[in-house]
């Protein structure tokens, strides 16, 4: 049934369903964790339409964009491709991530489909699913009252998927008017070391707890 509807974006099945949406979203999910999932033609393209929105924006009124109003433009973008006959959805789900001009930290995330959302804590990927339910979990004020504790936050949701421990996690951090700085492999590896002591200590206590 699927084959005689999954061939033009803008048919949908008799339940409802655009398939090639579908298989856009579906190839997202076999992306790395939290990225990295974008081709270079598409990563650039999006990309490039997006300086050029940020550009128009500031000479036209003067000032910069909000990290929403960007959001929602790259949405609308991949919102088309799912409408016009001869062009397929961009395979993308993107975190947003960056500041407003009144210093307020913003988290959006966008999927092929063109629909987005604002969070304060999200994953994307392969395993995004167990990622994102540790982070429900664990994501508090107090969790993230630190750049340091936020950083481990986020290592911590990585090391539940990630068997090799630091050595196949990227970090950059993003702070207000400053560039983003990624962290070297031997700082990361430095703060799963002291992740892994904390839980070894975390451990200890449980078992004497038991045995009082």
């Amino acid at each position: 049934m699927a084959a005689r509807y999954d061939r033009a974006i803008t048919v949908f099945s008799p339940d409802g369903h655009l398939f090639q949406v579908e298989y856009a979203q579906e190839a997202v999910k076999k992306g790395s964790t939290a990225g990295r999932t974008l081709s270079s033609w598409a990563l650039r393209r999006m990309i490039n339409r997006a300086r050029v929105e940020c550009q128009s924006h500031r000479l036209t009124v003067e000032d910069p964009v909000t990290v929403e109003y960007i959001t929602r433009y790259i949405a609308t973008l991949k919102q088309r491709y799912t409408q016009s006959n001869g062009r397929r959805p961009f395979g993308i789900s993107a975190l947003i991530v960056g500041f407003d001009y009144d210093g307020t930290p913003r988290l959006y995330q966008t999927d092929p489909s063109g629909t987005y959302h604002a969070w304060k804590a999200n994953a994307i990927g392969r395993s995004a699913k167990t990622v994102r339910e540790f982070l429900e979990k664990h994501y508090t004020e107090e969790a993230i009252a630190g750049d340091n504790d936020a950083i481990k936050l986020a290592i911590k949701a990585l090391l539940e998927v990630v068997q090799s421990g630091g050595k196949n996690i990227e970090l950059a951090v993003i702070r207000r008017n400053q560039p983003l700085k990624l962290l070297e492999s031997k700082e990361i590896e430095t703060l799963v070391a002291e992740i892994e002591k904390e839980k070894e200590e975390e451990a200890e206590k449980k078992k004497q707890k038991k045995a009082t």
